[in-house]
């Protein structure tokens, strides 16, 4: 990435006027201790004691127009009340504090979708499972906080115990370890938290779980690009990202809002996964394309990410995880199966090909 310069920045707001004349706000001499670091932009916007309050406006359109400069990380402005004011704090690289450490899991890969409804979750089990099967070690975090379907789908509905070291032990299923905020409120208990709590919670089913020793945590994200999502992104550690959409234009188009968001925090997309691809009825064996066909595998060549695969729609997938007994763990040798171990053995490859079992916590870009 190309950070931009102290020129640069000063030419932005050099195009910004003046509301209390004199010209802009650089000639005007409003700009001061203006200072960057890798992107990261930090400056002072002196304005009258008497003005402070009005001024705020004025500030956040100075913010907003350095964040939109290409290169620019994050932006710091202050008000200062007078013109000798000293200049902010240098601005500091976000989230090396807060990255969440997983012990003895090498690699942690995310499941998203750009919006709900895709199947997603049904997904990640059998993602996992599949890796399983080739001979890895796995665990499956569901960080859904709000509607939690991995302890259905895997049939677990135990509360999980705490070891000598008073973290939770994942509960076990086909092989798999799992956990989910589903397995320690009730299942029909609404949890109404903000934000903070949210991520708070997230963290926690990371770093307070016993998970080690793991070759690959897969995490199942909640649908879309909110708070949950980045706080994932951009505290845990995550080898690379698999994206799961429908076909149609409407759900391709969030699934780009969903690769543009793990681009900006740079987290690897290893690839783009079309489910509900098709419908073969069981009755006739003829094939329809209920939501079109192929949208996906025309979107990642597009954006130049790889495809993983078609799954299929079909009634089996949906009886099975109904039941808590993936297809992937139960019915191995249907065509249905080898869909998702298709899907399985196109990761693996990637992430082996990565060569970065340790990578570190990405750094978080916005704009």
């Amino acid at each position: 990435m190309t950070f931009p310069t102290r020129d640069d920045v000063l030419a932005t707001l050099g195009g910004i006027p003046d509301p209390q004349g004199g010209g802009d706000m650089v000639s005007s001499g409003r700009v001061t201790g203006l200072m960057l670091k890798d992107g990261h932009v930090a400056f002072s916007i002196a304005v009258e004691p008497a003005r402070a309050a009005e001024a705020e406006p004025l500030r956040a359109a100075c913010e907003k127009a350095v964040m939109a400069m290409e290169g620019v990380v994050s932006v710091t402005a202050v008000l200062t009340a007078h013109r000798d004011a000293p200049p902010p704090p240098p601005p500091q690289q976000p989230r090396a504090a807060a990255s969440i450490a997983v012990p003895g899991v090498k690699r942690i890969l995310a499941v998203a979708s750009g919006k709900g409804g895709v199947g997603k979750s049904t997904t990640a089990v059998n993602l996992a499972l599949g890796l399983k099967r080739l001979g890895l070690s796995v665990g499956l975090l569901d960080a859904d906080i709000y509607g939690p379907s991995i302890p259905r789908m895997l049939g677990l509905d135990q509360k999980p115990r705490t070891n000598a070291d008073k973290k939770l032990i994942p509960l076990e299923a086909f092989g798999l370890k799992a956990m989910s905020i589903g397995l320690l409120v009730p299942e029909d208990q609404a949890v109404i938290w903000r934000g903070p709590m949210v991520m708070s919670a997230i963290g926690q089913l990371l770093s307070d779980v016993a998970w080690g020793p793991l070759d690959i945590l897969v995490i199942d994200l909640p649908p879309g690009t909110g708070d949950a999502q980045l706080t994932l992104c951009q505290r845990a550690p995550l080898s690379g990202a698999v994206i799961v959409s429908t076909p149609q234009d409407i759900a391709l188009i969030d699934a780009r809002k969903g690769l543009a968001m793990f681009q900006k925090v740079e987290v690897p997309v290893l690839g783009i996964v079309e489910n509900m691809s098709y419908f073969t009825c069981p009755h006739c064996g003829e094939r329809s394309d209920i939501f079109a066909h192929g949208g996906a595998h025309r979107t990642a060549t597009a954006l130049g990410v790889d495809f993983l695969g078609e799954i299929p729609l079909h009634i089996a997938i949906r009886e099975h995880a109904d039941e808590g007994r993936p297809i992937v763990a139960v019915a191995p040798e249907t065509a249905e199966a080898e869909a998702y171990m298709a899907v399985a053995r196109g990761v693996l490859a990637r992430l082996e090909a990565k060569g970065d079992s340790e990578r570190a916590a990405p750094r978080i870009v916005i704009g």
